[in-house]
């Protein structure tokens, strides 16, 4: 898992004295999402945290809010921490994953995961950690016809193999 807070912005509110929203980068699986966060929020999950693990400093609560260069500073820092989290512990609190909305970290399957084919919306079958290899936008048979001499080897190889794996090659 990686972890960036790209960049950040300065809301006015009616409500309330205005506030910082960090936006936070999450690159896992190959997959990216994006998450918001206020710093209180940060603040709430570092009081959370420190119950289960160690944690790193966390940037200063008290700083003013509209000045550029001090923002700065504080992302810098919010990324650091979060980046820390990540490389000292192994196993990653509920509470951390939860606040950066990840579902589950992917691991290797143990060897009693492995569950019956009716179990494929299970979780232990989630944990599989494999990625496709090819993927087919669309029906390759419905394809239109390629225009030159060469017949696709790729695509005509591996619906041979997926679908005549009995048969010898051409």
């Amino acid at each position: 898992m990686e972890l960036y807070i790209p960049s950040f912005r300065y809301e006015e509110s009616e409500l309330e004295r205005g506030y910082t929203v960090f936006k936070i980068e999450v690159l896992m699986s190959g997959r990216k999402h994006f998450v918001e966060k206020r710093y209180s929020e940060f603040h709430a999950l570092h009081k959370k945290l420190k119950r289960f693990i160690r944690t790193p400093e966390i940037p200063s609560k008290h700083v003013r809010n509209w000045v550029p260069k001090v923002l700065e500073q504080r992302r810098q820092g919010l990324e650091m921490y979060l980046q820390t989290i990540i490389l000292e512990n192994e196993d990653l609190p509920k509470i951390f994953l939860d606040f950066l909305n990840v579902r589950h970290v992917p691991s290797l399957p143990k060897a009693e995961s492995y569950g019956s084919f009716d179990e494929t919306e299970s979780e232990e079958s989630s944990k599989l950690s494999h990625q496709p290899v090819l993927l087919f936008l669309r029906d390759p048979y419905v394809l239109p016809a390629a225009n030159d001499d060469f017949p696709n080897v790729v695509i005509e190889g591996v619906l041979h193999g997926i679908f005549y794996p009995h048969l010898l090659p051409r």
